[in-house]
């Protein structure tokens, strides 16, 4: 499972992207709305920190309009994947778009039923939100296994992609379902960082390294000697 990073930040991208283990990401008005610069701007700094698929979001209700606003947004950069919100016009909008060959995530799915139509229209990302579903006590795991099974038989080229992941449980429960991509914010992103045994373990070798200094100038040594051997 490939993972995204769920901001409007660019520090948060760079810093994040830095480990090595980002995809893509995933943008919304709201993400951006709370950033400084020009919102063009920071798509296209996301788009080249993580090199990879990065959704920007239409904020029309009509389908002419999100066309328009679709075509606009993928020629700010060639990561650009479309976000189009799930609904008559967003259905269309999806159809028209992806036969211009431009890449639409499908946003705001939470049944099989509507992960379908969005694969029959074109979507290349079908995103169901996992926390929204658990805030009104609906199963998001079950919700997302329904959607991976009805679309896997009918052989489509739609990713699933969880959203609105709130802790590291859900990423886990996304890969263990099949999703193609989770993407998440930097906090859980961080949080998967965490384990009581890493800490421990990372403190003892410290320790261990300390007791015996020599070693830790002997590496020193090395790393110089074969700087200057490269040079």
């Amino acid at each position: 499972m490939k993972l995204f990073i769920d901001t409007g930040s660019t520090a948060e991208v760079e810093e994040i992207a830095a480990w090595g283990v980002l995809s893509g990401a995933t943008t919304n008005p709201s993400l951006l709305a709370k950033e400084e610069g020009d919102p063009g701007d920071i798509i296209r700094r996301i788009c080249e920190l993580v090199d990879g698929p990065t959704s920007a979001e239409v904020v029309s209700d009509d389908a002419r309009g999100m066309v328009q606003e679709g075509r606009a947004l993928a020629r700010l950069h060639e990561h650009i994947v479309v976000k189009t919100p799930f609904s008559k016009d967003g259905l269309a909008a999806c159809n028209e778009l992806s036969e211009d060959g431009i890449r639409v995530n499908m946003t705001l799915v939470f049944s099989a039923n509507q992960a379908l139509l969005a694969a029959e229209a074109g979507a290349t990302y079908i995103s169901c939100f996992m926390g929204r579903l658990d805030d009104i006590s609906v199963d998001s795991e079950a919700v997302v296994a329904e959607i991976v099974s009805a679309l896997r038989p009918s052989g489509t080229q739609s990713q699933v992609l969880a959203a609105s992941l709130r802790h590291p449980g859900h990423v886990i429960q996304a890969a263990q379902l099949g999703c193609e991509v989770a993407t998440a914010p930097a906090k859980v992103l961080k949080a998967m960082l965490d384990h009581p045994l890493t800490t421990a373990g990372i403190e003892r070798f410290k320790a261990d390294w300390e007791t015996r200094p020599e070693f830790a100038e002997w590496l020193r040594g090395l790393v110089e000697q074969q700087a200057v051997t490269a040079s």
